[in-house]
Order: structure tokens, then sequence, then C-alpha cells
């Protein structure tokens, strides 16, 4: 298989993600001044011991085979084959890579907290004699204290995109061969961490928008583009559809120079054939994972798009 410049680069950093891995299960220590940045959230649960929502972490249905790190700091806390499924709403472990988690007693008693012994990050508690598994032990685990590092490499890319009321983006990328998955959520605004009714009513400059994760292998981004440029009106300002406001306008946020280059390429197009675009080409902004009931939405009751819908464009 040939690979694209930005494949190996993908590779050449999972390469080395595998590396610091390595080093950190052996013992290597993350200085405290390079600790991984945290949004408003992260810092609610990791730093100030908070609690994420039951069900709602992205790693809680992980089932791959790999490593789960400490998000602020890197180092490797749990092995995937620790992990088991307890219908808690967290992600469990039955045991931890040696010496990477320590016990610490609640002040009154009643539970016993686990944080990363390098940094301290808060992890969520560790909990005795339920049963679940020989070892009689679960590591309840937040998602958010976590991040993941497969064990087989895996080429993939992202793509952002707002075109108005993301239920309507989300189910018609879904649709796509090779997209890997689609989240709805906030981009482009001035706040941390936004929930729907900031976003709506409370002027953050956010758009709606979809994260699309995809396979390379399978679909490239300018089919992805023009299907986002097929699916909504790109010409509609402020708005699309019934839906007015300014979380609805068009925007692409492109994740490299070669997205942003196909981006205008096919924007250029559209002008040529008399459409008049309203499209924004955004740089990168930080990505907010909107409320659970926002995902899936159309799959998740039956339904079809109420102000999206396909028209050829290209």
């Amino acid at each position: 298989m040939k690979f694209s410049k930005r494949n190996k680069i993908q590779i050449l950093f999972k390469t080395l993600s595998i590396f610091i891995l390595f080093v950190s299960i052996k013992g290597g220590v993350m200085p405290a001044d390079q600790f991984n940045k945290l949004n408003k959230e992260e810092k609610r649960v990791i730093i100030e011991k908070g609690t994420e929502a039951p069900f709602s972490g992205d790693l809680l249905n992980e089932k791959r085979e790999g490593t789960f790190t400490c998000r602020q700091c890197g180092a490797a806390l749990y092995y995937s084959a620790s992990k088991f499924e307890s219908h808690c709403g967290w992600p469990s472990f039955d045991d931890e890579i040696k010496g990477a988690v320590l016990r610490i007693p609640d002040a009154d008693g009643r539970r016993t907290e686990i944080v990363c012994s390098n940094c301290k990050a808060h992890l969520g508690h560790v909990f005795l004699g339920e049963k679940f598994t020989e070892k009689d032990t679960r590591h309840c685990v937040n998602s958010i204290s976590m991040d993941f590092i497969p064990e087989k490499l895996e080429l993939e890319e992202k793509a952002v995109f707002a075109g108005g009321c993301f239920w309507g983006v989300e189910y018609y990328m879904q649709q796509i061969n090779g997209v890997k998955s689609v989240v709805s959520g906030y981009t482009g605004g001035k706040s941390e961490a936004p929930t729907y009714e900031d976003v709506s009513y409370k002027n953050t400059g956010h758009y709606e928008a979809v994260e699309i994760t995809y396979d390379p292998a399978l679909v490239n981004f300018e089919t992805l583009a023009k299907t986002f440029f097929e699916i909504h009106d790109p010409t509609q300002k402020n708005g699309q559809g019934p839906d007015i406001g300014k979380q609805y306008r068009s925007a692409v946020f492109y994740q490299d120079e070669e997205q942003k280059i196909i981006t205008q390429k096919l924007i250029n197009q559209l002008k040529d054939k008399g459409y008049k675009i309203a499209t924004k080409i955004l740089a990168p902004a930080a990505f907010y994972r909107a409320e659970e009931y926002h995902q899936d939405y159309y799959d998740n009751r039956g339904k079809l798009p109420y102000c999206h819908g396909y028209v050829k464009r290209f």
C-alpha cells in the first residue's frame, strides 16, 4: 500500500506514541511543566476530583487491544486485558499496571480514591468484594481522565464541518463508506466546554458542527467535502432551512493545508456554476462533544432530517 505524506507523518507519530508509552511503563516521568493542557471539564474531574456523567465517556465501550494512559501526563495506567464490563457507567478494570496507580482513602473512610502515581491526576475510585472477576477488584475510572493507545496501527484522519443543525449533517455523513465515526458538537467559539444552552442563548460564537473520523484508505477528504456541500444549502447565511442563528452558519474547519486547498477549490467550482457561497473556510478550533441526546439523533429515533437533503451540485 502506498502512503501519502500525511499518512507517513501519522505512522511516525504513532510510533513515537508507542515509544513514549514504553518509556512511561518503564518508569519515565513527565515534568510538571510538560503536562498536557486540560480544558475546563477535564480540570473539573482530574484536578478538582469531580465525576463525569455515567455512560457518557468515550472510553466506556472501548474494546480494542491497547493501553489506557493518563490524560494529564501520559503515563501508562491499565492494559486492555484488565478491562471488563461492570454496567456501572464508567470504564472498569480489575488490575492496574504495576506502580501506576495510588490508592488514597477518602476523608470519610467510605471510599478509596485512585490517582495517577506520576502526576496525582484524579482517576476515580476502587472497590473490593463485588465478585465481578476473580481478582475481586474494580477500578471505576472516568473516561475523561484517560487516553487510549491502540496496539494495532490504524490510519485515520479527521474533518470538521458546520452546516446548520448537526443532527442532519451527522445523519448523511454516517452513510459514507470509510467514515468511522461522526460526533456532533460545538466549535469556533470563545468559551470552553459550552453546553447546548450556552451556544443557543448566550452568544458564545460557536457553530453546531460534526467531527468526522475517517479511513483515508477508503474515502478521501474531497469526497466528504463534496457530500457536505450537497447535503446542505451552502448559499444560506446565518442559518439552514428554518433554523436561524449564528450557531447554524456554514463553515469548513480545515485540519491541515491540504483540506484548506481542496475546500477552496470546491467553492470556486460552485461559484463558477453560479452559486453565491456563504460557507466560510476557517482554521481548526477546539471541538467540544455535544450532550449525549444529540448523538446519533435520527438513527435513535428512526426519523429523517427535516432541514437537510441531497442535492447534486458537482
